[in-house]
């Protein structure tokens, strides 16, 4: 499984502006909105979405990195949206730590194994300091993508 098979170009930013979870969640949200994929009239629903799944427990994974995610019925198929933050954002990360790259996941409701697959893909990725760093540096949206065509290319 390739991110891009998921992630839309339209919907990376790498410049977030929020500061704190949920407004990360719903700048996210927004940029899936932007590219088409979401209406804006179940932005506010997907959001509430979200917040629930982080009441569960943080997906901020460590390392800078948090996956927020989660189903709905509003998706047919699984999307992404994909964010970086220059200054770093308090998402409860189970290090502690900021979290400085967001991949967002929406599944439809009865999507559970490509669901799972692409957060095992994603997870993987970042565990890659690497990466990581190549991620929070770039410094425009084609560079961010071409990082990730990169990496889609190798064998995993």
């Amino acid at each position: 499984m390739r991110i891009m098979d998921f992630l839309n170009p339209k919907a990376v930013s790498v410049d977030l502006k929020s500061n704190d979870k949920e407004g990360v969640l719903d700048e996210l949200v927004e940029l899936l909105v932007k590219a088409g994929i979401l209406k804006d009239k179940d932005k506010d629903s997907i959001v509430k979405i979200l917040m629930n799944r982080e009441a569960m427990g943080s997906t901020g994974i460590g390392s800078g990195v948090g996956i927020p995610h989660g189903k709905c019925d509003k998706v047919k198929d699984m999307v992404a949206a994909l964010g970086v933050s220059k200054t770093g954002v308090n998402f409860d990360s189970l290090d502690g730590e900021p979290v400085y790259i967001f991949f967002l996941l929406v599944a439809p409701e009865d999507c559970a194994g490509p669901h799972l697959k692409a957060l095992a893909r994603i997870s993987r990725l970042l565990k890659d300091k690497f990466f990581r760093d190549t991620l929070r540096e770039a410094k425009d949206i084609k560079s961010l993508l071409n990082s990730i065509l990169q990496e889609d290319q190798k064998k995993h």
